[in-house]
């Protein structure tokens, strides 16, 4: 360990981010070695390794907050955080594994300011990929030696949850009406569900009990539900050059978001207008996203969606504080909970 590494006060979300994506990225690539060539060539194009051609590259390959989360948690609990990369390496998989599917969902065509994997090569061909990605993590986390039975038990049930999300979400957007506790149970699962396990299976590899394991766990929800809420203000009013997709990415799509259900259940003049833009057949045009945008704002959705991210993240961190043991990786553990809910991509 460096010097910065020891200190009480932890790194800097940076230097931890950099730290993880190092480390997990020596179990991933060499993992993905052994995919078939096709799945390889695709998933290596995604996780930004190389070009379509399979040239090196060095594109962004995504904030590797989840396996950081899993290190740290192995840490926090007195354990080693090399003694988590399996369940680190299987949760940035299984993430991936969402992204593609996702992207293929939302007819997404840029990530990470790069084309998507299925504007590249195809719809079928990335579904495969990250059907590959999904069965790779299993392959890594169940070679994480005794806690392996109880890791895969976590982890499947993570996967299920987070597949129970993503249903939810794409039936939504066949629905006229959605009131604001289906779209957190949405939330719980799509997003919520793959940060909790991230903190519970590096408890669990850094060898906590159960109760311990469970209070990582619960850190992990609320976050997951808290970096949800900014991720959906961003897919409104972030700034493409930052965060890689168009602007108001999530409104042309007409998804129901958490700020947008919020405002369509308002009962407000503001949220009537944007039912009415919402329900429209002809796709919207540019003056009717920002109108969209401003509507959504008008009905004090988007207020309230900053509030409640971080009324979780004080949640959030009520949670560590009581599971976690060990000062400097908890102070890093709030530092990513604070990135992740103050960020700008």
């Amino acid at each position: 360990m460096t010097a910065v590494e020891l200190t009480a006060e932890g790194r800097s979300a940076t230097e931890v981010l950099t730290w993880s994506r190092r480390m997990v990225e020596s179990v991933i690539r060499p993992a993905a070695d052994g995919l078939p060539p096709s799945m390889r060539h695709i998933a290596g194009y995604h996780f930004g390794w190389w070009d379509e051609h399979g040239g090196p590259v060095e594109a962004d390959g995504g904030k590797a907050i989840r396996p950081a989360l899993a290190l740290l948690a192995a840490e926090a609990v007195g354990g080693a955080a090399a003694a988590a990369l399996p369940a680190a390496a299987a949760v940035e998989l299984a993430h991936n594994f969402s992204l593609l599917h996702d992207d293929v969902m939302d007819g997404d065509r840029t990530r990470r300011h790069r084309p998507t994997a299925w504007a590249v090569f195809g719809v079928s061909p990335a579904i495969l990929a990250g059907d590959a990605l999904l069965a790779l993590a299993f392959d890594v986390l169940v070679a994480g030696g005794p806690a392996a039975p109880e890791a895969a038990r976590i982890f499947g049930a993570a996967v299920q949850e987070l597949l129970e999300g993503q249903h939810a979400d794409v039936a939504f957007e066949r629905r006229g009406h959605v009131e604001p506790d289906e779209c957190l149970d949405m939330v719980a699962g799509k997003t919520g569900a793959l940060l909790a396990a991230a903190c519970a299976l590096g408890a669990l590899f850094g060898g906590a009990d159960p109760e311990r394991v469970e209070g990582l766990r619960a850190f992990g929800a609320d976050l997951g539900l808290a970096f949800q809420f900014v991720d959906d203000l961003l897919g409104i009013w972030g700034d493409p050059a930052v965060t890689g997709k168009p602007v108001h990415s999530d409104l042309r799509s007409r998804k129901k978001s958490l700020p947008v259900v919020a405002a369509l259940a308002s009962g407000t003049a503001a949220g009537r207008e944007l039912a009415g833009l919402y329900t429209r057949e002809e796709p919207l045009t540019e003056a009717d996203l920002a109108r969209a945008a401003d509507l959504v704002e008008a009905a004090g959705a988007r207020a309230w969606s900053r509030e409640r991210a971080d009324e979780l993240l004080g949640r959030a961190l009520g949670h560590l504080e009581a599971a976690g043991s060990v000062r400097r990786p908890v102070a890093e553990l709030a530092t990513l909970a604070r990135l992740a809910t103050r960020r700008d991509r």
